[in-house]
């Protein structure tokens, strides 16, 4: 997956909230459900668009459309992130603790949400996708390196 070239350009805005939208958030979450994952962000299936979504535990399933972080918290916490993207590797990354954003929910609906905990860190990591960016790039380039070739080795083994 970290071949797709959509990983690494910055995702369009999303004109119109209509039914294709919505279809295409139902296939995001049957897809982040089948790999157990907390997030997915439209890049990561090839479609450059500003959608992302979240599914932590049995908290509510959100979808965020032209999302905009409008303030992150001064304090930084570090946790360890994996992607869809590179499955298999993981790599402790600092972010903020918090943050608010504002975004449109699949029915074209605005709203600001606050976040802080795991919430705010997964909202990051996806925007992050958005952007054309990838948690390894907040690692230095020896533990990337490092990183990338350890996924590369996972890959080989599994084919």
């Amino acid at each position: 997956m970290i071949d797709n070239e959509s990983l690494r350009q910055k995702s369009m805005p999303v004109k119109n909230i209509d039914s294709e939208t919505e279809t295409l958030i139902a296939g995001m979450f049957e897809l982040l459900n089948k790999h157990q994952g907390v997030g997915l962000a439209a890049a990561q299936i090839g479609i450059p668009q500003r959608i992302f979504i979240t599914q932590i535990g049995k908290d509510t399933p959100r979808a965020f459309i032209n999302p905009s972080i409008i303030e992150t918290s001064e304090e930084l916490v570090d946790y360890e992130e994996g992607c869809l993207s590179l499955p298999g590797v993981w790599a402790r990354i600092m972010r903020p603790k918090a943050l608010r954003l504002q975004a449109w929910n699949e029915k074209g609906k605005p709203f600001t949400i606050d976040a802080e905990g795991i919430l705010a860190r997964v909202i990051q990591h996806e925007y992050d996708h958005l952007e054309g960016a990838l948690f390894i790039d907040k690692l230095s380039a020896l533990k990337r390196e490092r990183l990338l070739s350890k996924y590369e080795k996972l890959k080989k083994s599994k084919k």
